[in-house]
């Protein structure tokens, strides 16, 4: 190994060298480009460096000298391709420069001792993205797209073909210091001061790729932040490398407890358990050498018989950054067999490899520039490219997306490509003319008569092309029909002076046709004899039309003999004369030719509408609503809302009241013209709480309301703009606005519940007691992605949301028009459906209740008190889930919508092998409402739901099922207390409650109530003997035999 610093390697300045930011290599390994604080980019000959030494060397050392960058080149990097190259710097723009074949304009700047360039480097491109320092710049390796990162914490992605932006990743909190592609060309990982790196898959783009191509491209995979937890902020740099095997990430500025180090992350799991340590500062900068080397020289007795190395291959790493030295590392050893220290009066910014993986350039602060050369043998043994491909092929390098399933699919692919080919060829066709019907010409010996889209420029006629004027060979006698592109071919044969003449057609012309509809142009006969302005009247853009009149296309919009119609209110002309001063400042208005003159469009427009006062007509849309994936329907803003609540009956009779009790709120929007003149400043939107016709409270808020609701705990307002108001029923304010992400569509309340719907689909669920919520807003998108699915092959209408509501719990309750009814879990964060049209076609109790239930109800609880979502056993069709069930029926059922899934439901009961699916289907309904009962709260809905599918599993005889029934309702009744005092772990809820209650229920209650109905069933008398000796239900002396059995 020996360092090679040539004196003449550096940006020179008038006192001192620049400090040189940058370096990189080109992939055929004959340049070295550099940047600097002189905002100069200088590139550099390889083999001048190399030959420093050798006095007859005469060849140019540096190739051009390129200053189009207003502040300091943080990063400079050549493409893959070798085609581009790209610099970054703290102008905020990233710069795309190509080799131009042609000599340089000029030899050299006047006044200045810069050589005379070799090569003539021009910027292409220009890329403006960034709001800060750009910070580092990295291709993939296949050049497909450039990634840039700077101090504004951004990471654009630029179209390495186009150089457009695809797209702007927002993910990291601080600023970006580096960025490094996989060489399988799978991912990208940028690093950050937020003490982070982030690893991002993607796919390369096509050539023509546009940035909403690339919406669900360059997606997040990973967010690595343990090796960073405390890395300084003091580095420049964080750049890291991408082994060339595609295995590990070398991530600089990382930290082992106190000590500096270099993470190397693995792919995949994303983990570190490696760390390179011996650095005393942080590290800046880290190299991967693109080669992969052997431990021991290749020779044919470490080969097999395919001729592919049996020897293990290994990787060679330089880092470097803040003290100064150089450290070299091989997978080999756990130790760097090279530390250089001192190298360099600076810190070391950048390390670049040459191709053939033995050269190593670095740059530092202090302006040196440096060549490290590696003798073979040193790093190791350079394996062959074919080692890096066959290593990466198992990333899935340089494949498609999919494979090929057969020669079938293979076919069917030429044939799909041939299409569109075609297709592709008939859309160019049409924008060159060949739409346009040409003249008739005289029908020929045969009759035959010439398309109307114009006869085909080409055909084949037995294996021979001929186009534009080329007769073919082959004769067509032999063939049993004539081939219609023969028949077109032969009606361009005219007859010129006694000789044959094909007639010439556009070269836009030749190909396959177009299979698309072909946009006809078509010229105006004789016997059309309409006006010029008629709507079926066809331009014929084959010839020059001069039917304008004298002052052009103008004069068609601006008649000078017409006048101007009189407006109403506008005596002075004030319309007229401000249009004719637009006009003369270059932005004249469209004018209406109506009957009574010109008028400007807008005030026809505006007149042509009803009279309908501006507070009633639809609310504006919010811009959230063009990107959010749901979009729900706003109500019409109306003039007067008003809720009304009342008293309970009871509390009616006890206070004496002459039934005229209810409380009601109104909100009236302003309405009528504006007091200031301008449009936006409304009236402010008047509250008013009333009973008995003598006013409680009043309030105003500024923008119009669209929903009210109340209780006997609160009020709320929702308004247009958003705001979520809530007042005491004293009238006193209790919250500040609460502002929802877009405008109010639902808004209900339940005892101290407040509910809101957005128009984004977003549910904003609130105590207004506790001020608190259960959970995050939580989007509709889900069950209405669900509910699309069912919807068919057709284009129908989307299901909309009937009703939504809250229970007692604070839990939301949704109905959809398509039958299907929802509740979100604030426990489990997921959508419940608890009803569909698959249990109204297919279970048998649906809507029913089973009246034999009721008997066996307790006699302390015939006279339970209705509750927010309790019901008793005899009103249980009152309930939340017997009202999903009714929607149902209504939206599906009785509309008739389910007609071909009663079909398919009938085919199946008489098919073979659905024997019991009627019974196994009215189980699951059955489970179903239980569970749905669980979910909800509803105490005496679980009640009468469990004890009819006790009855159906004694029925059908279901011993497994009706065993872990009782096991579980048994729970740890006989557990002694000590012993379930100490399970707190297998706490949980629902049907594991801790204790003896179920819902509120006790559970050998509910026990009791089970085996009383499965007691009539002698199949189940094994299973249900045993626990009713348990409990009680019958005697020891009884129970004995059974026990015993």
């Amino acid at each position: 190994m020996h360092v090679v610093k040539p004196l003449w390697l550096s940006h020179g300045g008038e006192l001192r060298d620049h400090e040189v930011y940058s370096c990189h290599v080109s992939p055929d390994g004959t340049r070295l480009v550099t940047a600097a604080g002189d905002a100069h980019i200088r590139i550099w000959s390889t083999e001048a460096i190399a030959q420093s030494s050798n006095p007859d060397y005469t060849k140019p050392k540096q190739l051009a000298a390129i200053s189009t960058h207003s502040g300091t080149i943080h990063t400079v990097r050549f493409s893959g391709s070798n085609k581009y190259l790209a610099s970054g710097a703290d102008d905020k723009i990233v710069c795309v420069y190509i080799l131009d074949p042609n000599p340089p304009a000029h030899s050299h700047t006047f006044g200045s001792n810069e050589p005379p360039p070799v090569e003539n480097w021009r910027v292409l491109r220009r890329l403006v993205g960034h709001d800060n320092d750009v910070q580092d710049l990295g291709w993939s390796y296949d050049s497909s797209i450039l990634v840039s990162v700077g101090l504004d914490s951004k990471i654009v992605v630029w179209s390495g073909h186009t150089f457009e932006k695809l797209k702007t990743l927002s993910q990291h909190q601080s600023h970006v210091k580096g960025i490094t592609f996989d060489p399988a060309n799978k991912y990208f990982a940028t690093a950050s001061d937020d003490r982070s790196i982030k690893v991002f898959r993607f796919t390369s783009p096509p050539p023509n790729a546009t940035a909403n191509d690339q919406v669900n491209n360059f997606v997040l995979e990973c967010n690595i932040t343990g090796p960073f937890t405390n890395s300084p902020l003091t580095t420049y740099f964080r750049r890291c490398s991408w082994s060339p095997d595609g295995n590990h990430i070398a991530a600089a500025n990382a930290v082992n407890g106190p000590v500096s180090s270099v993470a190397i992350i693995n792919r995949g799991s994303w983990d570190s358990d490696i760390n390179l340590i011996g650095h005393e500062g942080p590290v800046e900068v880290c190299a991967f050498s693109p080669r992969m080397f052997y431990r021991e020289p290749p020779s044919d007795k470490y080969m097999d018989a395919n001729g592919t190395s049996l020897l293990p291959s290994v990787t060679a790493i330089a880092c470097a950054g803040q003290d100064k030295t150089l450290s070299v590392w091989n997978t080999s050893y756990a130790r760097p067999f090279v530390v250089t220290q001192e190298l360099a009066t600076k810190p070391i910014s950048d390390l670049s490899w040459g191709p053939d993986g033995e050269t190593l350039y670095l740059s530092c602060l202090d302006g040196g520039i440096m060549a490290v050369y590696f003798q073979p043998g040193e790093l190791g043994y350079a394996a062959p490219l074919q080692e890096n491909e066959k290593t990466l092929t198992k990333f899935g390098t340089g494949r498609k997306a999919g494979v090929i399933e057969g020669i079938y699919a293979g076919h069917l692919e030429e044939l799909s490509k041939a299409d569109e080919q075609r297709a592709a060829q008939g859309r160019m066709g049409e924008l060159m003319g060949d739409g346009a019907l040409v003249p008739a010409p005289m029908s020929n010996a045969n009759g035959s008569a010439p398309k109307a889209n114009g006869a085909a420029s080409s055909s084949v006629v037995n294996g021979n092309q001929a186009s534009n004027g080329n007769s073919t060979n082959g004769t067509t006698a032999a063939q049993p029909q004539a081939d219609p592109k023969v028949q077109q071919l032969k009606q361009r044969v005219e007859i010129v002076n006694g000789k044959k003449r094909l007639k010439p057609l556009l070269i836009s012309t030749s190909g396959t046709e177009s299979t698309l509809p072909q946009a006809q142009l078509l010229a105006a006969t004789s016997q059309s004899r309409l006006p010029n302005d008629a709507p079926n009247s066809i331009l014929d853009v084959s010839k020059p039309y001069d039917g304008l009149p004298k002052g052009g296309l103008g004069s068609l919009v601006f008649n000078t003999k017409r006048k101007f119609a009189e407006v109403e209110g506008d005596e002075e002309r004030r319309i007229e004369k401000r249009l004719a001063t637009n006009a003369l400042n270059g932005s004249p208005a469209v004018l209406l030719n109506t009957a009574e003159g010109l008028l400007p469009a807008n005030h026809v427009a505006r007149e042509s509408q009803p009279g309908v006062p501006e507070p009633l007509q639809p609310v504006i849309v919010n811009p959230a609503l063009t990107v959010s994936r749901i979009r729900l329907g706003v109500p019409t803003l109306r003039s007067v809302i008003i809720r009304t609540i009342g008293n309970e009956p009871s509390k009616q009779a006890d206070s004496g009241a002459d039934g005229d009790s209810t409380v009601s709120l109104e909100a009236k929007n302003g309405t009528g013209p504006s007091r200031t003149g301008r449009a936006q400043d409304r009236d402010p939107t008047r509250l008013t709480c009333t009973r008995r016709s003598q006013t409680l409270w009043q309030d105003y808020v500024p923008k119009p309301v669209l929903l009210l609701t109340g209780n006997a705990n609160f009020w709320a307002a929702a308004g247009e703009d958003g705001s979520v108001y809530v007042w005491t029923p004293a009238g006193r304010r209790l919250l500040s606005p609460m502002i929802l992400d877009a405008q109010p569509v639902i808004l209900d309340c339940r005892g101290w519940w407040l509910m809101c719907i957005s128009a984004v689909g977003q549910v904003h669920i609130w105590n207004i007691k506790t001020q608190s919520a259960p959970h995050p807003p939580v989007s509709v998108a889900a069950i209405l992605d669900v509910a699309s699915q069912y919807q068919g092959p057709h284009l129908t209408g989307g299901p909309s949301i009937v009703f939504a509501r809250l229970n007692s719990r604070g839990r939301v309750i949704v109905a959809m028009s398509n039958g299907h009814g929802y509740s979100y879990s604030p426990e489990m964060y997921a959508w419940q459906r608890f009803t569909e049209p698959w249990w109204a076609v297919g279970s048998q109790y649906w809507n029913t209740t089973d009246s034999s239930v009721g008997k066996v109800t307790a006699a302390n609880q015939s006279n339970a008190v209705v509750g927010n979502d309790e019901v008793a056993p005899e009103n249980v069709s009152a309930g939340i889930i017997p009202l999903l069930e009714r929607n149902t029926t209504q939206n599906i059922m009785l509309k008739g919508r389910a007609y071909y899934l009663q079909r398919l439901v009938k085919a199946l009961l008489v098919a073979e092998g659905f024997e019991g699916f009627e019974a196994n289907v009215s189980v699951a309904h059955l489970e179903n409402r239980v569970a749905a009962a669980l979910a909800l709260g509803a105490k005496e809905e679980f009640r009468v739901y469990l004890l009819m599918y006790a009855k159906r599993l004694g029925a059908e005889g279901l011993k497994l099922k009706t065993e872990e029934l009782l096991r579980t309702l048994l729970g740890k009744l006989l557990t002694d207390e000590d012993e379930s005092t100490t399970a707190s772990e297998d706490d949980g809820k629902g049907w594991f409650a801790p204790g003896g209650d179920i819902l509120g229920w006790n559970r050998a209650d509910l026990l009791k109530d089970v085996l009383l109905i499965l007691g009539k069933h002698r199949d189940m008398h094994r299973l249900t003997v045993p626990y009713a000796k348990l409990i009680g239900i019958i005697g020891q002396e009884n129970g004995d035999d059974a026990m015993e059995s």
